[in-house]
């Protein structure tokens, strides 16, 4: 990979990883809601889920969901419907933590599940489908580009949202006053909303 490739890799990496969308976003809520800690495993999972969908992309996958009309818009409903559902969850009043309910039990989106939002993430797929045409698609090349690419990818995927969850957490306790969390997390929903919106139309 030439320097003025890997240049435009890390600029086009810098734009698209620390604009808001559906992760930085869950990172930000997560932490504001229950500390960096909690919303460390999202934030690790996110470039690791990520990292697995460029792989698939780089492996042919892409060229099927955009070939395949009826696969594209599954994949849109699929994740509009979850980002929806997580959205409501958020925008639900905050209320002292008991067993079995609680904050814990409204927003709580581990590992596994990070890492699967990336499957259904339409911001995801658009980025790992531009790199993989741009950076990683030349015949002979594949393996050897896909080894610059996935350490770039996951660095950057790791630093947006752990950056969200960091001030997310640094808000906490100004968030504690009154019913600013509850403004805070409505807000938060509204752009997951938003994002799922916008994934129906795209």
């Amino acid at each position: 990979m030439s320097t003025a490739e890997l240049a435009a890799l890390l600029a086009y990496a810098t734009a698209m990883a620390f604009t808001p969308g559906p992760n930085t976003t869950l990172s930000a809520a997560m932490a504001a809601n229950h500390g960096l800690a909690h919303a460390m495993r999202f934030v690790i999972a996110v470039p690791f889920g990520w990292c697995l969908l460029l792989v698939a992309c780089a492996a042919g996958l892409g060229t099927l969901v955009t070939t395949l009309p009826a696969l594209s818009l599954a994949v849109r409903v699929a994740g509009a419907a979850y980002m929806l559902w997580l959205a409501w969850r958020l925008a639900q009043r905050v209320v002292p933590a008991a067993a079995g309910s609680g904050p814990h039990a409204r927003l709580d989106v581990g590992f596994a599940r990070g890492v699967a939002l990336q499957f259904v993430n339409a911001k995801a797929w658009l980025n790992a489908l531009t790199i993989a045409a741009t950076w990683i698609a030349v015949e002979g090349q594949v393996a050897a580009r896909l080894a610059w690419v996935l350490p770039i990818a996951a660095l950057y995927g790791f630093a947006s949202n752990f950056t969200y969850a960091a001030v997310g957490a640094a808000l906490r306790r100004w968030l504690a006053q009154g019913d600013r969390l509850l403004w805070f997390n409505r807000t938060m929903a509204a752009v997951l909303a938003g994002t799922a919106l916008w994934m129906l139309r795209s």
